[in-house]
């Protein structure tokens, strides 16, 4: 199929609060790129973010078509790619690293050193009919994979490299603090490993029955009593008073894995207490490529469930919908979709 055989639209973007739908031409790849027919594109925080105009300055280039959170099928390639990948189902990676700084070569790509490009932020996003970008980007799934799930993998491989970092061992006893879509793929996540125990932590006693049949052990909000004496625990609320949280759960010489970033300004954890009980404390920022290879990996062995996260699909010109979908704070708001 030729690209210019996909046709459809595409939302852009032209300044906060100013958007059009319009005509989508697909662009040719070009060497070492590959051209994706979009099948799904999540909304999530920073898209509301673009739309509002609350991006920090330096991470959103408009007009811009955004859109990170996808999944899709090669249509094409360009020179240096191989041809066999036309016709897979794929997901790709949103930051556009530079690939030759020391961060880089480290596999740190989320820290490239070379300055902040990103799909869907800085460069065109998958809100469109197709999307064509780094073919070094992409991450193939398997023939049979659901590619309205795959759509949620984006999300899931920032938690994968959480999971990751957190280095939980079979046996050991394991929470996470937060009940949105990255506290819910942090328990699948960690239920994978075969943890002694899965507590999850949250606001709402409506989460209880979705944790559990993640592979939670345990729910508990964070106004009830809390143990503390957890080996590991990963923090996705996005709130300072959520990190805290999550500490208070540890054991002496605990690992704490932060993935939320709350408003700046916001009062920190405690040095004093940080350096008396020896806590292991990393953080996360996107996803390296490594966290993507899990991610797919998980997902392809049927250990990474994303469909009953998603509560709402809707066509692109439901754009403004979206949006305001995602932040309306309604809890029967899950994951909202985009269709082309």
């Amino acid at each position: 199929m030729s690209p210019a055989a996909v046709s459809g639209s595409q939302v852009v973007v032209e300044a906060p609060g100013a958007h059009r739908v319009e005509e989508h031409t697909p662009r040719e790849p070009g060497p070492g790129e590959a051209l994706v027919a979009v099948h799904a594109v999540g909304i999530c925080g920073s898209d509301r973010e673009v739309y509002q105009g609350n991006r920090p300055e330096g991470y959103v280039r408009y007009p811009l078509t955004p859109g990170h959170e996808w999944s899709g099928t090669v249509r094409a390639v360009g020179a240096g790619v191989p041809a066999s990948l036309v016709g897979r189902k794929v997901v790709g990676e949103g930051f556009r690293n530079c690939q030759v700084c020391d961060r880089c070569h480290a596999g740190e790509t989320t820290l490239c050193t070379d300055g902040y490009e990103e799909t869907g932020f800085t460069q065109p996003g998958a809100m469109a009919a197709t999307l064509t970008l780094p073919a070094r980007l992409l991450h193939a799934l398997p023939d049979d994979a659901d590619l309205t799930a795959a759509a949620l993998l984006e999300p899931a491989a920032c938690i994968a490299a959480a999971a990751l970092k957190g280095n939980a061992q079979p046996g050991e006893r394991v929470a996470v603090v937060g009940t949105g879509t990255l506290g819910m793929f942090a328990v699948q996540f960690l239920r994978a490993i075969s943890p002694g125990e899965l507590l999850v932590v949250g606001t709402r006693n409506d989460r209880e029955a979705l944790s559990r049949s993640f592979g939670a052990t345990d729910f508990r909000t964070r106004d009830q009593e809390l143990p503390d004496d957890f080996d590991v625990v990963i923090e996705t609320a996005g709130s300072a008073s959520a990190a805290r949280t999550a500490a208070s759960l540890l054991r002496r010489g605990g690992r704490l894995v932060l993935t939320g970033i709350p408003a700046a300004g916001a009062d920190g954890l405690d040095p004093t207490d940080l350096v008396v009980r020896q806590l292991e404390v990393h953080t996360v920022f996107g996803a390296p490529p490594d966290a993507w290879a899990h991610t797919v990996r998980v997902f392809a062995a049927g250990l990474l469930d994303p469909l009953p996260l998603v509560t709402h699909e809707l066509p692109l010109t439901e754009f403004p919908h979206a949006i305001e979908l995602v932040g309306a704070g309604d809890p029967k708001v899950g994951k909202v979709l985009l269709r082309p």
